[in-house]
Parts: structure tokens; sequence; C-alpha cells
């Protein structure tokens, strides 16, 4: 079987990442509108709105579309969906310089696309909450949520690197494993900073947003960076050396998920 060019399988992976961002964002823009005028909890300043029951719903939205992508599109281009991902592969040298900036550039596309999708079917309602975009929460930190992405992005690439990476994994359990690390990382540190995981995820509502005249968000976008990519690169590494895998020569199957 020839191997599926950089072209689709880029494609593939802006049609990933679009549902990725389209089906978690657009639970974010529902959970916000369902609470809208709920007072906050009374005396907590550790809240953005939403309580156990909205962010468990918005992480299984965003896990759920991970585990229908890596079933879907993850034997075409390896269901990164995420550049934090990609770049983690290519640092360990999974996956080619030129493969990584295409992929990078199709993830930032599809996710810029499904809020644009958001903005169309919810109206500027959506914009006013602000497309789903991911931002600190009260009394956080710009380390704390930088250290917050880095660790919970540092759980789903060890999730990759576990289960899609090592040949001796279980066949048929990555999409279902990463979805899971996903969902549980997005309860854990919703409140913090939204538990995006993914530049692109956050990438997409802010372009969105600021286009439509709603928030300008980007002088935060750097904690969606870098914890991220720190966080990927340190558990890509990290389980490389202690499971004792060496760097393969990159091809188009080399697997991840979010």
């Amino acid at each position: 079987m020839a191997e599926i060019g950089l072209i689709k399988r880029s494609l593939a992976e802006l049609i990933g990442t679009y549902a990725l961002v389209f089906l978690g964002t657009g639970a974010v823009v529902t959970a916000a509108l369902l609470v809208q005028g709920q007072a906050p909890i009374a005396g907590n300043s550790f809240n953005v709105g939403f309580g156990m029951a909205e962010w468990l719903a918005i992480g299984l939205a965003f896990g759920v579309a991970i585990v229908i992508m890596a079933y879907t599109i993850g034997h075409i281009s390896g269901t990164h969906i995420n550049p934090a991902v990609s770049i983690a592969l290519w640092a360990t040298g999974r996956f080619p310089a030129k493969d990584a900036i295409a992929y990078i550039v199709a993830q930032l596309i599809g996710a810029s696309l499904a809020s644009l999708s958001v903005a169309a079917i919810w109206g500027m309602r959506a914009v006013d909450v602000g497309l789903g975009a991911t931002t600190m929460g009260f009394g956080v930190t710009y380390w704390q949520a930088i250290l917050s992405e880095a660790v919970a992005t540092f759980f789903l690439m060890l999730a990759v690197m576990g289960t899609a990476v090592d040949r001796r994994a279980p066949a048929g359990w990555a999409g279902v494993a990463i979805g899971s690390t996903v969902a549980m990382s997005i309860v854990a540190t919703g409140n913090v900073t939204g538990g995006s995981l993914n530049p692109a995820r956050t990438f997409g509502p802010y372009l969105l947003d600021w286009l439509m005249g709603g928030a300008n968000n980007w002088s935060q976008l750097p904690i969606y960076v870098i914890g991220p990519v720190i966080g990927a690169m340190v558990a890509a590494f990290l389980y490389s050396y202690i499971a004792g895998l060496k760097a393969e020569k990159p091809a188009s199957e080399a697997t991840a998920k979010k």
C-alpha cells in the first residue's frame, strides 16, 4: 500500500482539528449560555461560572471528539490534531520537520474554521461568551496557568507515547486512552486555564473572537503555546527514556491525539 501523501494527511489533520474544536467549543458555548445569569458561588473568587457538571460535559465533548477522530483518520494522518503533539514527535525524531510544519498549519486552519462555524451557527451570542476560548481563571497567575497547561499536556503526551507510539502497547486502545486523558485533564484544570492542552484549540477561538469584535485575549496565547509544548516534549523524551524507545525513521503513521 502506497504511503499517503502529505497534502492528504494534512487535510485529514485539518478535518480532525475542525471536529475537535467545533464539538468541544460548541459544548463550551452551550454551557456558557445555559449558565448565563446565574450568580457565582458566594465567597468563591476561583469560579468562572461552571460547576463540575459543566466541566465534565465539556471534558467529555473534547475527549469523545478525539476518540471519534482517532478511529476515523488515525490510519491516514496519525490524528495529531494538536501542534504540541506534532512538535514533540518531531523533537524526538519521529516526525519530519516539513511534515510537522504542514500539520501545524492545517491544525490552525481547522481550528479557525471550526470557530467560524460556531459563530455562524450560534450567532453573536457565541461571540459574547468568547466562542469557547480558554482564559485564565480568577485568581490564577500567568505562571500557574503555564504550569497547569504543561502538567495536563504531559499526561496527554504520556498517553500518546504509551498507547499510540510504543508498538508494544495493546492494539486498538489508543483513541480511548488518549481521549479519556484529555477529558479528565479538562475536568481537573478547567477552572484554572480552561483546559486547552492544545495551541490550535486556543488559537481558533482567539482569532475569530477578535476578528468579530469580541475580546482580545492574545496576551494569554503564550500560556497555551509554552505550557503544552513543554509538557508534551518532557513526556515524549521521558517516556522514550524509561521505555527504552529509540527514535524511528519518521513515517506518516507517527501517531498521537487532541
